[in-house]
Formats: C-alpha cells, structure tokens, sequence
C-alpha cells in the first residue's frame, strides 16, 4: 500500500514527472509498483514531463487517458485508470494540488454487466432538442441507425460515405492491416454499416461542402502542441478528428441526471439499444447477427433484452382465446 510522503516543493512547482517517481517510490508492493509504472510510463510522457503538475488540467488528463487506451479492453481501461487516479489521490494528499480524472472519464462497466436500453422515444427526443448541435445529433441518429461502435463510425472519412445507397465502410474490431506480398498497407479489413432515412436527412447538412477527411470533427483546431496524423485533420478546414473521450463528454452533458457530470449517457448505449429494438421486432437472427456483425451467438446474445413493452406484448399471446372468455 502506497505511503503518503508530503513533499517539500519550495516553490510549489513539483513537475509531472517528479510527483510520478516519488509515488512510485512509495508503493511498496512489487506487483502493483509494476503495473502502475506501466501506466504512469506512458500518461507522464503525454502530460509533458517537465511541466508543473498543478499546472495540468483535469480535461488534459481524461485526453490523455482517452487517447492511450480510449479503445482498450474494458479490464485495460479500467486498471489504467485506476492507476492513474491512484496517483492523483496520493499527489492530493501530499499538498501538491493535482488535476483530477474529469467525470465524463469514467470507470466502464464490465462486458457481462447490465447495459441501459434507451427508448426510441428518448433516443428520438435527445437529437431532436435545439441545444444538441448537428454534429451530436448526425452521431447520435447514425450510432443507433448503423448500431455501429462508437469507435468505428469516428474513424469513418466523407470519401467513404455512400450517400446513395445509405452504407459505408469501417474498420471493425480488432481488424488488422491488410498486408500484400508481405508489405503493410494502410487499409484494414472493413465491414460495412448501414443508415436510414433519419441520418440521411441530416449527413448532407453536417458535410456541407467538404468533400474529403474525417465525417465527425471538433469545432476548434487543435492546439500547437497536439500531434495528430494527417488522416485525422480535415485538409480543407484544418480541424481535427473527433474523439471518443470528447463525444463521451458531448454524450455526458446533454442526458447526465441533475446537472450532475458523469451521470449521462455512454456511446454504447446507442448500439445496445438499436439492436435490442430490433430483437424485439422479431428480426430473425441471421438478420441481427449481420446487422451486429457478431461472429457468435453467444457474443449477440447479450445485446438482445426485451424492455417491458415487449414483454407485455408477448404475453398478451398467452391470453385466453375470445370463446374462453
């Protein structure tokens, strides 16, 4: 168990890298001074090393997270963060007036636990509010439309959209790079999704006049210090790829409960509750497996759990026939 060691800054200016070497000086366990190195070996280097910790702010550590493991195992995510909150508490109770881990970076629920299914009616309601800008609602409608991970539909490009015909590819999970006669390439298997009428109203508003780079982008460029790849930066307004750590955020402020953060919607919830609606629609499970793009039925299971409508309404077949009545 780690020991608080309150540490003599003068100055008040103990850096990033500083405040992470004594915490880990401090723990006293092998296995967890291992783990956490490995964390704190990758989130130190991203916050800038020199830098002042008090001078970090919560929003920089919730990117940095997002951005090392955003698209991780959910264990992954989770012990990473663990970490890294583990060591802002020690710098808090040492004097050192750290950052901490934004609320929209929350702990993720484990894959066996319980998802929320949204209503089409609150999904309907949420995008049709006037304080959600046409970037969230187009996100929104094409994340329940397409039942597509939240991860898939931020890494698609306009130049991949087919209008027309509703679809366009994505690079899927866990898809690797597609290599000929041994060399990488930059593209990856894909697998398509598929949109309707409520996203295909919106896209040609949200794209405008672009016609190349990232579908989804921030409103602001991005700060001089933030490397990104030339994939991830619209070329014709110079505006960057948006994350998963920022739509969790967007997602977070327009449904958390009370005003309180942390409280709202996850992205997944999107995926979870098109394919349970479509579940309890009788789709067939050839259907849902394709529209899922799960590979097992054990593993679409899971996103299949009727609401209470549904089983009201399959119960009502059990009811006596009208000359029993």
């Amino acid at each position: 168990m780690a020991t608080v060691v309150p540490l003599k800054t003068g100055s008040g200016a103990a850096t990033v890298r500083t405040a992470a070497d004594r915490y880990l000086d401090s723990i006293t366990v092998a296995n967890t001074r291992r783990t956490y190195t490995t964390a704190l070996g990758k989130v130190v280097p991203a916050l800038g090393e020199g830098r002042p910790l008090s001078a970090v702010a919560d929003d920089e550590i919730g990117q940095a997270l997002e951005q090392l493991w955003g698209t991780a195992a959910v264990s992954t995510w989770n012990a990473r963060r663990g970490a890294v909150g583990g060591w802002l508490a020690w710098c808090h109770e040492s004097g050192l007036q750290p950052p901490h881990i934004p609320a929209w970076c929350k702990r993720m629920p484990d894959p066996g636990s319980d998802t929320p299914v949204r209503s089409k009616t609150a999904i309907d309601r949420l995008i049709a509010r006037r304080d959600v800008d046409l970037r969230e609602k187009v996100t929104y409608r094409m994340l329940y439309e397409t039942a597509a991970r939240a991860d898939e539909l931020l890494g698609v490009n306009i130049e991949d959209l087919n209008l027309a015909a509703r679809q366009c590819p994505v690079k899927a999970k866990g898809a690797k790079a597609v290599r000929r006669r041994g060399q990488a390439r930059e593209d990856y298997a894909t697998e398509t999704v598929y949109w309707d009428a409520g996203t295909a109203r919106l896209l040609p508003r949200l794209i405008g006049e672009r016609t190349r780079g990232p579908l989804l982008v921030t409103h602001r460029k991005p700060g001089p210090g933030k490397v990104l790849t030339p994939r991830d930066v619209c070329p014709d307004t110079g505006l960057a790829r948006l994350s998963y750590g920022q739509l969790r955020a967007l997602l977070d402020r327009h449904t958390r409960v009370g005003g309180e953060e942390g409280t709202g919607w996850d992205p997944h919830e999107f995926r979870h509750s098109g394919l349970t609606h479509l579940g309890e629609q009788g789709v067939s499970l050839l259907l849902f497996m394709a529209k899922s793009r799960h590979k097992s039925v054990s593993a679409a299971r899971k996103y299949f759990k009727p609401g209470a409508a549904a089983l009201a309404e399959v119960t009502s077949l059990l009811a006596p026939s009208d000359s029993q009545r």
